[in-house]
């Protein structure tokens, strides 16, 4: 977009001169306010159209069987109904409750070892200086390209051999390892941000790399560790495949693996699918909403744009 300079000495500048100017500031005025309207319409429909299937999703949850059959999936329900939540929360074949705590279990204690282990894992990558850091660093990257299929079969059979199968430990335990390559990224980049003087300052008061992490690191990282929750959080409670290959007992089952089982159950019932998958979006938008602003904070100041 072409800006332009007011001149600093306007009475040096004949009459023709000085009309050009303003001519052109209008001008540029007028294409600055252009560009925001367009770029205001591109957001809003973008909005609108990410926006469909979530409402779609809603009004059938809200709508009964009847109703559904007799009207359009994009209109909204003529008389509210919220008994299709009472009949996927009282259903014994499908107990949501079951599922919401096996989900609840595994997300947590996931989280928990994403954050612990990605900022111990990304520490000496951004303030330690060590030979090889910079390709090792490199290499940890590279793992982003392997596809999760390709090692599925492997890690099976150690698990299988480790006798974790139809339990949550494949599920949790990996987590505290490392934390994922994308995740140890995110930390390093938001620590290097961090001043040095920092450290400097604790090394003269005879602070050790524990006492810093812990004390001035972790609490600086805020942002960051929200982000990463978020994250990590979203993945486990939406993960389907891992649950599906490693959780074969009913009462184990999480939300989205009971959401195919009522599917199986249910599956000319689509107001019941659809409260069903509600119920189990609900903890996300809530953690969402709730960590916005630490989500974007940390997104920017981690050099992700």
């Amino acid at each position: 977009m072409q800006s332009v300079e007011k001149p600093t000495d306007s009475g040096a500048l004949d009459a023709i001169d000085y009309q050009k100017y303003r001519i052109a500031a209008k001008r540029a005025e007028r294409a600055t306010a252009v560009a925001r309207v367009i770029l205001w319409l591109v957001l809003v429909i973008g909005a609108v159209v990410f926006m469909m299937p979530l409402y779609m999703m809603v009004v059938m949850s809200l709508k009964s069987t009847q109703e559904i059959a007799a009207s359009s999936v994009w209109s909204w329900p003529k008389n509210l109904t919220f008994e299709n939540f009472k009949t996927v929360l009282d259903n014994p074949n499908a107990p949501f409750f079951l599922f919401f705590k096996n989900s609840a279990i595994i997300a947590t204690f996931s989280t928990a070892g994403v954050l612990v282990s990605s900022s111990l894992v990304a520490y000496p990558f951004a303030r330690l200086r060590f030979r090889g850091r910079d390709r090792l660093f490199m290499l940890l990257l590279s793992t982003m390209m392997l596809p999760g299929l390709v090692v599925m079969i492997p890690t099976f059979i150690m698990y299988k051999y480790l006798h974790w199968v139809d339990s949550f430990n494949p599920l949790i335990i990996p987590a505290w390892f490392g934390g994922g390559a994308f995740n140890i990224f995110l930390m390093r980049q938001f620590m290097m941000g961090i001043p040095r003087e920092l450290d400097e300052a604790a090394f003269l008061d005879g602070a050790s790399h524990s006492t810093i992490f812990w004390r001035i690191i972790m609490p600086n990282s805020g942002a960051a560790l929200a982000t990463i929750g978020i994250f990590a959080f979203v993945y486990t409670w939406k993960d389907f495949m891992g649950p599906l290959i490693y959780l074969s007992s009913p009462e184990k089952q999480t939300l989205e693996l009971g959401l195919r089982t009522y599917q199986a159950l249910n599956q000319e019932r689509w107001e019941l699918l659809m409260s069903g998958s509600v119920l189990v979006m609900i903890p996300l938008i809530v953690m969402f909403l709730l960590g916005q602003r630490y989500f974007v904070k940390g997104i920017v100041m981690s050099g992700i744009k």
